[in-house]
């Protein structure tokens, strides 16, 4: 039986980062949902179906199959069985996919292909809803937050490594108002789920995040003592 771990929380608590992270020191699959949506969008784009007819749009995803896989260390996304890895980064690609993930049909896809992708191999999988919706079942849950000025701070200090020039009180705003969308949109909101395990970053070092979520792991898989997870 396989091991899954899912990791929800708002924008911002470092999910992603935290999920890659543990993912490569426990071996599993890393599920970037992300990169699943943009494969559908690139998949409708290849088909000339434009972002708003939602009908055609759930026809199309009858036919469609995303998986992913990993190679030489690195994720690669599988579209009906063809590498398209190297064309999701388009801003095409990116804004077709944010036209189409609010369909309920390809949310339904979307979580089909997740499920059943989490059903044959150890995986991680970091969202909104992965402990409540897509992985009800999963045996180690966590909500992963920060305190709103903790996340804004983050953020800045990102774009301004990039040298990108932003307002740190607009960021937080922000991110205020993305999780007040996300906690109250109709489907699929935010929660943490009854039987997650919540973990509070605002004061923790990614390093002490990953450890925090690994003896949760270690606890879940009944591993004693010094036992490694290799």
């Amino acid at each position: 039986m396989s091991m899954n771990i899912a990791i929800d929380g708002p924008a911002g608590a470092g999910k992603s980062t935290i999920a890659k992270r543990l993912a490569k020191r426990l071996g599993f699959v890393y599920v970037d949902t992300g990169a699943m949506y943009r494969a559908m969008a690139y998949y409708f784009l290849s088909r000339g179906i434009a972002g708003k007819d939602e009908d055609a749009i759930a026809i199309a995803c009858q036919d469609v199959d995303v998986t992913i896989v990993y190679e030489n260390g690195e994720q690669q996304v599988l579209l009906n069985g063809k590498n398209v890895s190297g064309a999701l980064r388009t801003e095409e690609v990116g804004n077709m996919a944010s036209s189409t993930s609010v369909y309920p049909a390809v949310r339904t896809k979307l979580v089909e292909l997740q499920r059943r992708l989490a059903e044959k191999s150890d995986v991680i999988m970091d969202g909104r809803d992965i402990g409540t919706c897509v992985l009800p079942g999963a045996q180690v849950k966590i909500y992963l937050t920060a305190e709103t000025a903790t996340r804004a701070k983050r953020r800045y200090d990102e774009l301004a490594a990039k040298g990108i020039a932003c307002d740190i009180r607009k960021i937080e705003q922000d991110i205020a108002d993305r999780d007040y969308r996300d906690m109250h949109r109709e489907m699929s909101p935010l929660r943490q789920a009854e039987d997650a395990v919540l973990i509070d970053s605002s004061k923790m070092t990614i390093d002490e995040v990953v450890e925090a979520i690994y003896e949760v792991y270690r606890e879940a898989a009944g591993i004693k003592g010094a036992e490694s997870e290799t």
